[in-house]
């Protein structure tokens, strides 16, 4: 499913899609990925910091809605970092 039928704004992902193109905050967040696993993607509490720590790298503010809005997206995708066919879906849907 896209992320638009989670109500993400595709102008946020835009924005964020241009400034992943500066290579320092590309690895930044990648630093900030790290070491995570499926059964932290899966987390309420540790996927909530990490949209709040990407937000700050990116420097985008979000509103509470906006947070749970990519948090049920995050969490529905049941992302396994270590899957190279999850990380394929979730690039497809973002290019």
């Amino acid at each position: 499913m896209s992320y638009h039928h989670y109500g993400i704004d595709p102008a946020l992902v835009e924005r964020v899609k241009f400034k992943m193109k500066n290579p320092e905050i590309k690895e930044r967040i990648k630093m900030l990925l790290q070491g995570v696993t499926k059964a932290d993607l899966q987390n309420h509490t540790k996927v909530t910091r990490l949209i709040g720590l990407a937000a700050g790298i990116l420097g985008e503010k979000l509103s509470g809605s906006q947070t749970t809005q990519i948090l049920q997206f995050i969490l529905a995708q049941k992302i396994d970092p270590s899957n190279a066919f999850h990380l394929i879906k979730l690039w497809s849907m973002f290019r």
